[in-house]
């Protein structure tokens, strides 16, 4: 099965030492759990595409948002994630399939299943996933590469909303 790995949104603003404090993941347990995943996907010979949430560079956004703001450190990938491919793709929304170059990729290589990992898992994966089911395209989120700051309550009802989508979990 010709499948990719999507790795979505690691980057600094998100996972470094500067991050703010609503971001409180745990850098260095997801960081080894996303990179085994890469080093995995890459041995297999599957695609490994790097996602980057992009915030346009404007005053407004700068002073509303704060993070991965176009042009920035903290925009870019977190430097503990390892890179073993130029693919890499900018998004401006949740869903990383709006991006059309992305969505081109996806269609042109003609994956049959992509698999999701990264942050947040109720917020960027869980666009992305739905996005990809709305498209037509199998998607499965891995658990042990997504991380979350939701809080409990939230986790199971989002879950039941991805499985009532079509998503699994693998």
């Amino acid at each position: 099965m010709k499948k990719a790995l999507l790795v979505i949104d690691m980057q600094n603003d998100y996972l470094y030492e500067k991050r703010k404090p609503r971001f409180a993941y745990h850098t260095e347990e997801l960081t080894a759990a996303v990179n085994a995943l890469i080093r995995q996907y890459h041995a297999e010979g599957s695609d490994v595409i790097y996602i980057r949430h992009i915030i346009q560079n404007l005053p407004t956004n700068r002073l509303l948002f704060g993070y991965s703001i176009a042009g920035t450190e903290g925009a870019e990938i977190y430097n503990g994630i390892e890179i073993v491919s130029e693919h890499c793709f900018d998004k401006l929304f949740g869903d990383a399939l709006t991006n059309k170059q992305l969505l081109g990729m996806v269609h042109e290589k003609g994956y049959e299943m992509l698999h999701l990992c990264g942050l947040d898992e109720f917020g960027c994966v869980t666009e992305t996933a739905c996005g990809a089911v709305k498209r037509g395209i199998p998607v499965q989120i891995v658990r042990s590469g997504t991380a979350t700051v939701q809080p409990e309550k939230k986790i199971a009802k989002q879950r039941a909303r991805l499985e009532k989508a079509g998503v699994t979990y693998i």
